[in-house]
């Protein structure tokens, strides 16, 4: 009778939390029909309220909050936006925080009751997954084949890289006579979506790691906090990038989905090189000025991205922090 009693109050409370999280969503995601700056990052932090209830109470608190800011959103704006913010943030958020407390009884006799969680390269390889499934439904939503998408691209870019009315008309043929502006507008398929994934991912993982924070402040946070810095990657999550990137080079809408793909996981291993600097970086003066500088030039500037995945991957085939690790010396012995 206990037991029940209290299963129900465990329902009860996963309900009210399902409902509260998807009411804080639906406002982070509406906010930015305010057209205010401040309304850009509010936007972006739409899955927060979801992650920290699937981590901090469980993955159909977070499921049901989907679901409560979908037909919320549905309600006030119309039911397009049922089924775009289900398939673009709810169920991502909720998929990746039930990813974040998967786990299994790891056995042994000296620790029956040890669990091994899922691993957190795994978890980072599904963002980028995650992601590149978002950005290529959003593909698919706006054309069928690579023409139309390149002419919807190509209006959407017009829109914005209009000179002002009155202005110079040279500043306009400036700007396209610049080699990346000149790909842009010749081949917006090959540069957008691959870019959309690739920031996509990096504000998933960025939003998945404030969550489960949150949650761990809160001090509900269930399983212990992974050293994020040792973290691996499954030699499948390779093969994978080497396939998409096989298929990026084929021409049409099959080539663009596959570069969305390459891009998401090339993100993924950026963020694999950024944990292999954490690491190696562990024992150096001046640590913090050399993560701050380096935060701060891919925040800015964006391609110090590409040297990380590259060091990500080179950590992949040569496995640089246990080289380091090794060549340390051993500790002094009294």
């Amino acid at each position: 009778m206990l037991q029940e009693r209290a299963g129900q109050l465990g329902m009860m409370q996963i309900a009210f939390i399902a409902i509260a999280a998807g009411a804080a969503s639906t406002l982070l995601f509406a906010s930015v029909t305010s057209g205010s700056l401040l309304s850009i990052p509010l936007f972006n932090l739409a899955p927060l309220p979801i992650l920290i209830a699937g981590i901090g109470w469980s993955h159909l608190a977070a499921l049901g909050a989907a679901l409560v800011a979908a037909l919320a959103l549905a309600g006030a704006f119309g039911s397009l936006l049922f089924l775009n913010f289900l398939v673009g943030v709810g169920l991502p958020a909720w998929w990746l925080s039930y990813l974040a407390l998967l786990g299994r009884p790891a056995g042994g006799g000296d620790a029956p009751d040890r669990i091994e969680w899922y691993p957190v390269g795994r978890i980072v390889i599904w963002t980028a997954l995650v992601s590149a499934l978002v950005v290529a439904l959003i593909v698919l939503m706006v054309a069928s084949n690579v023409d139309e998408l390149r002419e919807a691209l190509r209006k959407s870019l017009g829109s914005v890289l209009r000179p002002p009315a009155g202005g110079a008309e040279g500043g306009g043929e400036a700007m396209a006579a610049r080699p990346f502006m000149r790909v842009l507008m010749d081949h917006p398929e090959r540069v957008l979506p691959p870019a959309a994934a690739v920031l996509t991912t990096l504000l998933q993982a960025l939003t998945l790691w404030l969550a489960a924070r949150v949650v761990q402040v809160s001090g509900r946070l269930r399983r212990p906090w992974p050293d994020i810095s040792a973290m691996t990657f499954p030699s499948s999550a390779l093969m994978l990038l080497v396939g998409a990137f096989l298929l990026s080079l084929l021409p049409g809408l099959l080539g663009v989905l596959a570069s969305t793909l390459t891009a998401a996981l090339l993100t993924a291993y950026a963020l694999l090189g950024l944990a292999v600097v954490h690491a190696l970086t562990r024992s150096v003066g001046g640590r913090g000025l050399i993560l701050g500088s380096l935060y701060g030039g891919i925040a800015i500037f964006g391609w110090p991205l590409i040297f990380m995945s590259l060091l990500g991957l080179a950590d992949t085939r040569l496995d640089l922090r246990a080289r380091m690790q090794r060549r340390k010396p051993p500790p002094l012995s009294m």
